[in-house]
C-alpha cells in the first residue's frame, strides 16, 4: 500500500472536519448590499472566541481593514457582538452572517492587520530600554504603616483621657453631695 502525500493527508483531514477542499480558504458567496470589497488577506491563525456562551478556540481564515472571516466550532448568531484574541490583540466585532461554523465579523474601527500577522513585531513584544519600574521601598512603606499605628494610638489615648475626666466629674458630683452633708458634721 503506497504512502499517502502531505496534501491527500491534509484533504483527508478537512473532510473528516466536514470542510470540503474548495471551501478552506474560500468564505461563502452572499449577495449582502452592506458587503465591502477590500483588500482581503488569506491566514490561517489560531485565536480564542469570547461571545455570551464563552470562550471557544476559533480559526482566522482571512482578514481585511475592518473584518475577519472566522471557523469556530460555537459561534453567536447573526448580530451578537464578540471578541476575538489573538495573542495580545483584541478585536471587538459584529457577527455580519454565519454559515454552519463559518462566520464574517465586522469591526467599527480599522484593524492592526500588520501586526496581527505578525504577532512578534507587535510593541508588546519589542524589547527596549525604559526606566525600570521598582516597588517601592520598604523601609518607606514601614514608616507608613508606623505613621498610621501612632495615629491610631494616639487617637485611643485622647479618647481614654475623656472618658477618665468624664467619670471624674460624675463620681465628683455623686459623691460631693454626701461628703459635704459629713464635713458638716463632723465640724460640729
Amino acid at each position: 500500500m503506497p504512502s499517502e502525500s502531505v496534501p491527500d493527508q491534509l484533504f483527508r483531514g478537512l473532510t473528516r472536519l466536514g470542510i470540503s477542499a474548495g471551501d478552506a480558504m474560500n468564505p461563502p458567496q452572499r449577495n449582502f448590499p452592506h458587503r465591502r470589497r477590500e483588500l482581503r488577506r488569506r491566514v490561517v491563525m489560531p485565536a480564542r472566541l469570547r461571545s455570551n456562551i464563552g470562550w471557544t478556540d476559533a480559526c482566522i481564515l482571512n482578514i481585511s481593514s475592518h473584518g475577519v472571516l472566522i471557523q469556530s466550532a460555537r459561534i453567536e448568531p447573526r448580530g451578537s457582538i464578540v471578541e476575538l484574541w489573538r495573542g495580545e490583540t483584541v478585536i471587538v466585532a459584529r457577527v455580519v452572517w454565519r454559515d454552519g461554523a463559518r462566520a464574517g465579523l465586522e469591526t467599527e474601527c480599522a484593524l492592526p492587520v500588520e501586526q496581527i500577522l505578525s504577532p512578534n513585531q507587535t510593541a508588546a513584544m519589542t524589547l527596549t530600554a525604559g526606566p525600570a519600574h521598582r516597588r517601592a521601598d520598604p523601609c518607606r512603606r514601614h514608616d507608613r504603616r508606623s505613621q498610621g499605628r501612632m495615629i491610631e494610638y494616639v487617637g485611643a489615648v485622647v479618647i481614654a483621657c475623656l472618658l477618665a475626666a468624664s467619670a471624674f466629674g460624675l463620681v465628683e458630683r455623686a459623691l460631693g453631695r454626701p461628703l459635704a452633708i459629713i464635713e458638716s458634721a463632723l465640724a460640729n
